[in-house]
């Protein structure tokens, strides 16, 4: 194709030809024509055009998974034209004529680092392999032009390709190497993130190399009991969320409802209306004109305004107290889930009566605790309110379920298995729950992540355990560097960062991973998986941090850390059974050889003050075109929504396990599709494929937990648990909750619920399957409608999906994380 533009039906005819040429696509390139000519007319422009192919292909996504390659070439040719004016697949010499002219461009108009001019263009153009931008799928394309890609502020006029923007990005964080070894930097992070086997989170791929490189993920902040330190909060709240930060914040230090001030002799109000007003700032704040502001307000369990703060997500109630823009969590120490356990009471304070019971955890907390108690029964204490423990656990629970939140964290695993125990407290953890960092009022901690991707390591049915060592060391190298070249919007953010120097590597892909390895991840065996992988991913981690602290430095703060002391993360679990005084039920086994791991931690220490977290990557494994995280597939066909659109998503392995097997035909998609996406009832199916694709509601949401239980031995900060529940039994709900605690993990993220993502179908052939849709007892999910939060709940055909005989699954609006 040439720069010329020929008549709409010749174009399309010319298109639609050169996308599908060596696709085997069911429709005719004729048929796919004349659909898409239909929605033409005879002077359409070229992006009209487009999009009547696009959406004759994607509309046909369900039937074959080849249509949605089609439909990304079509997207990425329009991409290419809006950046080149070369109308369809671009020369590789042309492509990387663009990469250059690009990056000059953006350092003339002031949007790139100066120094991005000075590499050696002509040399890192060389190093693009254009061939790579078929990995993308469409709805990849679609979020990376959307809103990943470098554009001008005055026109929005995209300036990157894809090649382009992956180099960028590697360019902009190898800027921390040594001058002379920069270019040779950038090409290895270059192969790491264009191959997909490592993605770093999204506000580092939005800024990478930018004049303003917030490449940092998420935030936590203390707020103190004090007027001026709770308004200086909110603007810092502001200036993080700005530069596309996400926010966990840390309330519990505020006096309760009922509280004297003694500067004025009045009743405090406690901490919901100082909620209200941080629910404000967050809603207020478009993160770098991308995306919504977001934040998790955090209150510790045994806090006086606790009750009220379950309610803070309701829809029902006084809207003065209610906080529907921003996340709530509940901090909980072990000592309230024993008394819910055992039957007993639990005590309620306000924090200025009980000052040390925030900064405290453990056997430590408990005896400041019942000390505390002792007082209150004596009547020494101002206020305090004795409640039923388990009332109160059902009480949160219940609000889970209607609302979504408060999402369940244990405050003692958190601070016990903390490798900075020695520099003060975990008081919160972050906006998606798996940064555990210690805050404070001169601290607001900082962590940079990143996802190695575990399905581009699968060779052969196996795990190549020598490419994830490589991709570690490479991403560990790139995430220490994105320490030093931030861009901090608060001085106590910088403070931190650079002395505690924290990185969160993380995986995705995982479900992904056990399907191409042919292991069911509702299986015995997807639990050896998780451990040996993740001790694989943790084992490099912790090895290359050291590494680099013998090439330059230990972060400040190492003396006196569990590394220092010779205790790595596998290390702390059985500290947490002894603080807690009960056995957590993991088995701890080392399948690889730590020695010389923990040998060479002795002798040179650790760069970085934590190495592992896993991150939700809604967006990122997006991008990847591959599983969420650690999570299980969300259903076998599904519509994706995010604000980039609606996304007909299909289980590509199963079509292929189909097709090999000759089962994959138009009558048997309408019956998965009739089901939800499931394939469990469908007996035509082998058993071992309706295992080995299970979707994440039809795996025990407790089988799921034990999975990151395994997980959690090797990690030394947290995971992204989301809790995928398919009832409405409040005891099950309980029991899922209490299983959490007992194997010892630290957070969990969402909970979501099945009910609100069940509709009737509306054009298929009801009596034909002999049932209806609605299985009993689904969709009745409390008073609140059974929502599982506006962030991130399923929402049905009125809230975003492109087909309304589909389930629908949103995306949380934060990306910090992912």
């Amino acid at each position: 194709m040439s720069n010329a533009i020929p008549d709409t039906h010749d174009r399309i005819e010319t298109v639609l030809t050169e996308a599908t040429a060596d696709l085997a696509l069911p429709a005719s390139t004729d048929e796919l024509v004349e659909a898409a000519s239909r929605e033409g007319y005879a002077d359409a422009s070229p992006d009209e055009t487009d999009e009547a192919m696009i959406g004759v292909l994607t509309a046909r996504t369900e039937r074959d998974p080849a249509y949605d390659d089609a439909a990304a070439r079509v997207a990425r040719w329009r991409h290419v034209r809006d950046v080149t004016g070369v109308d369809g697949p671009l020369r590789a010499d042309r492509y990387r004529e663009s990469f250059a002219d690009g990056i000059r461009e953006g350092v003339e108009r002031g949007l790139l680092d100066e120094r991005m001019a000075e590499y050696d263009l002509e040399r890192l153009a060389d190093a693009l392999v254009p061939a790579r931008d078929d990995d993308f799928g469409y709805m990849a394309v679609s979020t990376l032009v959307q809103r990943y890609f470098l554009r001008t502020v005055e026109g929005d006029d995209p300036l990157e390709l894809p090649q382009s923007f992956w180099m960028r990005v590697a360019m902009g964080v190898a800027l921390a190497e040594d001058e002379s070894e920069r270019a040779e930097r950038a090409v290895e992070f270059y192969e790491a993130l264009s191959t997909l086997r490592f993605v770093h989170s999204t506000p580092t791929l939005f800024h990478a190399g930018t004049t303003h490189p917030q490449l940092s993920s998420c935030y936590l902040t203390t707020v103190e009991d004090d007027l001026e330190d709770i308004f200086d909060s909110y603007k810092a709240h502001a200036k993080l969320s700005k530069w596309s930060g996400g926010l966990g914040n840390d309330w519990t230090n505020l006096r309760a409802a009922g509280s004297l001030i003694e500067s004025t002799g009045v009743e405090s109000t406690g901490t919901v209306p100082f909620l209200k007003i941080s629910n404000d700032v967050t809603g207020a704040i478009n993160r770098s004109g991308k995306r919504r502001g977001a934040a998790c307000a955090y209150l510790e369990a045994w806090h006086l305004d606790f009750p009220a703060f379950l309610d803070l997500k309701r829809n029902t109630g006084d809207e003065r107290r209610r906080t529907h823009d921003m996340n709530t969590a509940a901090w909980i120490p072990d000592l309230f889930v024993k008394r819910v356990r055992a039957g007993e009471e639990w005590t309620l304070f306000s924090p200025d009566e009980v000052p040390d019971l925030h900064s405290t955890y453990g056997a430590e907390f408990e005896e400041r605790y019942e000390a505390y108690e002792r007082k209150a029964e004596a009547g020494d204490l101002r206020q305090f309110e004795r409640v039923d423990a388990a009332d109160l656990w059902r009480t949160l629970l219940t609000r889970l379920f209607e609302t979504g939140h408060p999402w369940v964290t244990f405050k003692d695993p958190c601070n016990v298995r903390s490798p900075q125990d020695h520099a003060g407290v975990v008081n919160s953890s972050n906006l998606c729950t798996e940064i555990t960092l210690n805050t404070s009022a001169e601290e607001t901690a900082v962590c940079n992540l990143g996802s190695v991707n575990l399905a581009e390591h699968v060779d052969g049915g196996e795990l190549d355990r020598e490419l994830v060592a490589d991709t570690v060391e490479t991403a560990m190298r790139m995430l220490d560097d994105v320490v030093d070249l931030n861009f901090y919007p608060t001085d106590r953010a910088e403070r931190a960062n650079t002395r505690h120097r924290p990185v969160g590597l993380g995986v995705m892909g995982f479900h992904e991973m056990l399907v191409e390895r042919g292991v069911p991840m509702a299986s015995e065996d997807a639990k050896c998986v998780a451990d040996d992988t993740m001790e694989l991913v943790a084992h490099h981690a912790v090895l290359n941090s050291s590494r680099l602290a013998a090439e330059r430095g230990t972060y400040d703060s190492y003396e006196g850390s569990k590394w220092d002391r010779g205790l790595l993360p596998q290390d702390t679990v059985e500290l947490l059974e002894e603080e807690r005084g009960e056995p957590i039920d993991v088995d701890v086994d080392e399948r690889l050889d730590w020695e010389p791991v923990r040998e060479h931690v002795a002798e040179h220490g650790m760069r970085n003050s934590n190495t592992t977290a896993v991150a939700p990557t809604a967006t990122i494994s997006t991008v990847a075109g591959t599983t969420p995280s650690i999570e299980p597939i969300y259903s076998n066909l599904y519509v994706k929504s995010n604000m980039s659109g609606d996304f007909t998503v299909v289980n590509e392995h199963l079509v292929a396990d189909l097709k090999e097997r000759g089962l994959w035909s138009d009558e048997l998609r309408d019956r998965i599709k009739f089901h939800d996406g499931s394939i469990q009832e469908l007996d035509g199916i082998p058993e071992e494929l309706r295992e080995l694709h299970r979707g994440a509601f039809e795996i025990d949401p407790r089988h799921q937990l034990e999975l990151t239980a395994e997980r959690a031995t090797w990690i030394d900060q947290s995971q992204s648990h989301n809790v995928f529940f398919p009832s409405t039994d409040g005891s099950l709900l309980d029991d899922v909750y209490q299983r959490a605690w007992e194997l010892g993990l630290k957070t969990t993220y969402y909970l979501r619920t099945l009910g609100a993502s069940q509709f009737e179908k509306s054009t298929l052939d009801m009596a034909e399957y002999g049932r209806t849709q609605r299985r009993d007892g689904e969709g009745e999910t409390g008073d609140e409608g059974g929502e599982t939060g506006d962030e991130g709940g399923e929402t049905g055909d009125e809230d975003g999906a492109a087909d309304s005989d589909l389930p629908s699954v949103e995306d949380p609006t934060c990306e910090a994380c992912q």
